[in-house]
């Protein structure tokens, strides 16, 4: 098969020639745009699952369809080290421009005053080589969005915004990539914007993605943010939407898969879109000729596995400390123990870690925290801990065999 041709795409937030299996999340954001357009009231949406899954390209594809609509809209990624001020400031920067809005007068006012909320990110005694500039060419509004508690500093930009939107009838909204590493003041500033806008009922939504313990790190902060955000679970993808996702791609080249081929992909990949095209890409450059045969899969296997070893998972695996690999081995030895048949289960309990360990469960704690920070592993509920990776235990027992 030639290479040149080859349309498989495996790579971070690479949308895949085929977004198969996503369709309910599309027409669901379909109705939230026409909602809030028409001034109905509509909660913001998070979109929630393991890494691989294809959050951040469903994140990009929620993107389009909200410009094509005429909606002004900005993505940042979150990161720990980082407050909200300045990519928020860079994203409703974007938004605004993108809403096309008559008022230069009006455009300004609120340009002004995104500058003014960017501008105290610094310490007000900070000096001028120490301030960031947001690169908003319009003088600030002092006495708007510039009071330092972010909540409320939030709450008046995306207001404003909000209001600006309303005047042509369009809406606004910022997407935001790993949203589980906002920082706790922060997530509690985006749901107190996101009650204080809906009460409101102005056109802006925020649009989340990120690790699976999502919801409960909002409910932490807020104890009404389920009632403020529509919780929106990806996961892998089932056989028929896998099959769509590599048979349309080849069909568009003249090419196919035959059955037996697209059954042993499915077990290989366990439907996870990134392994479907880090597989696939693999498979077509392997095989001789059309269709592409289940022998065509063994062969492309243990490079694709070779490649996923380095590039997915043990580009992870090293940023973990000795006693951090540790902890992770004995996750994965937990469960595929704990497992009923060749799947293992999904979560594991701190306590049965520190027993296979044979240490005190306090003495874990610093590599937990560190592995959860790093992204590498997340509680889904109190005492449970589980890999943000699919896939990821495998990787490592076999690194151990």
């Amino acid at each position: 098969m030639d290479p040149i041709n080859n349309p498989y795409a495996p790579g971070a937030g690479q949308r895949p020639p085929e977004l198969a299996g996503r369709d309910e999340q599309l027409r669901t954001f379909e109705v939230v745009l026409e909602r809030i357009a028409k001034g109905r009231p509509e909660r913001s949406i998070v979109l929630t699952g393991l890494r691989g899954v294809g959050k951040t390209v469903l994140l990009n594809t929620l993107r389009s369809a909200a410009v094509r609509r005429g909606w002004g809209s900005g993505k940042f990624e979150a990161r720990p080290d980082q407050g909200l001020r300045r990519p928020v400031s860079a994203a409703l920067h974007t938004a605004v421009r993108e809403l096309g809005h008559p008022s230069s007068e009006d455009v300004e006012q609120v340009l002004g005053v995104i500058k003014s909320f960017a501008l105290r990110d610094a310490a007000p005694n900070a000096k001028i080589r120490d301030r960031w500039q947001p690169g908003i060419d319009v003088p600030a509004v002092p006495g708007r969005a510039d009071s330092g508690d972010i909540e409320i500093d939030l709450v008046e930009v995306l207001t404003d915004v909000g209001g600006l939107a309303q005047d042509v009838g369009k809406g606004v909204a910022i997407f935001i990539d790993e949203i589980q590493d906002l920082r706790a003041e922060d997530v509690s500033a985006v749901c107190a914007a996101c009650h204080e806008i809906s009460q409101n009922g102005l056109p802006v939504i925020v649009v989340g993605a990120g690790l699976p313990h999502v919801p409960a790190v909002f409910s932490a902060s807020k104890s009404y943010s389920e009632r403020l955000f529509r919780y929106s679970r990806i996961d892998r993808l089932d056989p028929e939407a896998a099959t769509q996702a590599l048979q349309a791609p080849a069909e568009d080249e003249n090419a196919e898969w035959d059955a037996d081929a697209l059954a042993a992909m499915y077990d290989a990949t366990g439907g996870y879109p990134y392994f479907i095209q880090a597989y696939g890409k693999v498979a077509w450059d392997l095989a001789p000729r059309s269709p592409i045969t289940v022998e065509d899969v063994r062969m492309a296997a243990p490079e694709a596995e070779a490649e996923l070893a380095i590039g997915f998972f043990g580009s992870r695996f090293e940023r973990a400390t000795p006693g951090e690999r540790e902890y992770l081995r004995a996750m994965a030895d937990l469960a595929y123990d704990s497992s009923e048949g060749d799947q293992p289960v999904e979560a594991v309990p701190t306590s049965d870690v520190a027993k296979h360990l044979n240490r005190k469960p306090q003495s874990l704690s610093p590599a937990r925290d560190a592995l959860m920070k790093k992204g590498l592993i997340y509680s889904g509920e109190r005492g449970q801990i589980a890999f943000t990776v699919p896939h990821f235990g495998r990787y490592l027992r076999a690194q151990t065999a």
